[in-house]
């Protein structure tokens, strides 16, 4: 964070001084009780006397605090700065917009049901190789952490590269009132956190609130291949451009001639007039259109597409990202357990298939999460993906997993089924059908730490 004075913050917010002095410097704004381990000389805004928590405050002295009620038992704090406000939420955000204002630089937000993360650290690890980059780290992208990567970003910052999720309808909205986005990316829109969004429509008018935070220069990039995105009204865009990306449809940046190479994806990028050869690491479709989004952006920051697209090669794809590993007795282990959703099982069969060529095909699902109201129509539609693609054996553990497998009976599917509700059955079924013979896809909802666990113990095994 750029440091300021006391003075100069009190300016900002149109905060009187009651104790303390204005000379003051802080260098960090704290979401309250998430200080960094001993961090001092820190600016607290406290929207609630009730929240107050005086032997705290002790411990990050010197420091200051911004409030709107009255001072009582304050003024006896020795090193304690006060400032009084009309109100704490309206100076916290005239704060928050004053920081962001002072920089001019390119920011992308990236947010979509599948590939956020990933699109997201493309278009990073690509301008880094010629810019100073603040980015969200992984997907830690709550609303709790958007004031810390807004003040990540300081005189130095050359570009800013955020990952925008959606937990509940305003989520992007909320988080664009941080960053402002100049760029914003809608990888894919699918079916997720239908618990909060209740319906799809209601998740996929969520995802759409990229549309309207796009200011009057900045450009929004969309999957041309995408059915829920292209239902999006693009009414409410006030920027200058929207480019699109894609493999089957007509788009900007074009994926051509896609073949499976040695640990990822080679393809033609066909934009304008050019055709450059790119190779991605990652298997899948799904990471050519992820490296096509990520260079749709790079190139409207300004960087050359042919020095994007070689440096492309040396991404290092995430962890539990269909990676592919050699584990237990020799098999194929493809770990997918970052998420669960139709959108991303679609990408994980089609990895499957490749990866085994000809091995036996085994795929361990759980419970998909987060699905409301839909769940029961979400695992049939994920039963009708594994039918489609075809798979040898199927192993569950939930209630839901297992009628998803059950229906791809229903469909015609011919394969073993192995139902469970206890982890320890697996481990043992497991052991006995995985050898070099095997490729197995593990798939589980982010954050199942038991799911995450098999994976890593069949990997290293």
């Amino acid at each position: 964070m750029k440091a300021f004075s006391i003075f100069e913050i009190r300016q900002i917010i149109n905060g009187e001084l009651i104790e303390g002095s204005d000379e003051l410097i802080v260098d960090y704004i704290p979401h309250y009780k998430k200080i960094r381990k001993n961090k001092r000389n820190v600016l607290i805004f406290i929207r609630n006397k009730a929240d107050l928590d005086l032997n705290y405050i002790k411990t990050r002295l010197p420091c200051a605090i911004v409030i709107d009620f009255d001072t009582n038992g304050l003024k006896s704090v020795q090193e304690l700065t006060i400032i009084k406000v009309v109100n704490v939420n309206t100076a916290f955000w005239k704060f928050v917009q004053y920081y962001r204002g002072l920089f001019t630089i390119p920011v992308v937000a990236v947010t979509g049901t599948c590939g956020k993360t990933t699109t997201k650290e493309m278009i990073t690890h690509l301008l880094s190789a010629e810019k100073k980059v603040q980015s969200t780290f992984r997907s830690a992208n709550s609303r709790l952490a958007h004031l810390h990567y807004l003040l990540g970003i300081d005189e130095h910052t050359e570009a800013a590269v955020i990952e925008t999720a959606v937990g509940k309808p305003g989520d992007i909205r909320y988080a664009s009132k941080f960053f402002k986005p100049t760029i914003g990316i809608i990888t894919n829109i699918g079916a997720c956190h239908l618990n909060s969004c209740k319906t799809i429509e209601a998740y996929v008018a969520a995802k759409a609130e990229m549309v309207s935070v796009i200011g009057d220069s900045g450009v929004l990039i969309l999957n041309a291949d995408d059915d829920k995105t292209n239902t999006i009204t693009l009414d409410h865009f006030k920027g200058e451009k929207i480019l699109y990306f894609g493999i089957k449809n007509h788009a900007d940046f074009q994926a051509a001639d896609i073949q499976y190479g040695k640990g990822g994806m080679n393809f033609i990028l066909k934009q304008k007039n050019i055709s450059i050869p790119v190779f991605i690491p990652g298997y899948g479709e799904h990471q050519v259109a992820n490296a096509l989004a990520a260079l749709a952006a790079v190139n409207e920051v300004g960087m050359d597409l042919r020095q994007a697209a070689n440096h492309l090669r040396t991404f290092k794809n995430l962890g539990r990202h269909l990676e592919i590993a050699t584990g237990y007795n020799g098999a194929t282990i493809i770990d997918d357990t970052w998420n669960f959703n139709t959108t991303s099982l679609e990408a994980g069969m089609q990895v499957l298939n490749y990866v085994a060529g000809g091995k036996h095909r085994i795929a361990l699902f759980t419970d998909m999460a987060a699905l409301g109201d839909y769940s029961l129509q979400l695992h049939k539609e994920a039963g009708e993906i594994v039918s489609k693609h075809g798979v040898d054996t199927i192993i569950t553990i939930g209630n839901r997993a297992k009628n998803m497998a059950n229906y791809t009976r229903e469909l015609g599917l011919r394969c073993h089924i192995y139902s469970f509700f206890d982890y320890d059955e697996v481990y043992t079924l497991l052991e006995n059908i995985l050898d070099e013979n095997a490729a197995i896809l593990i798939k589980s909802f982010g954050n199942n730490s038991n799911m995450i666990k098999l994976a890593a113990d069949f990997k290293s095994s």
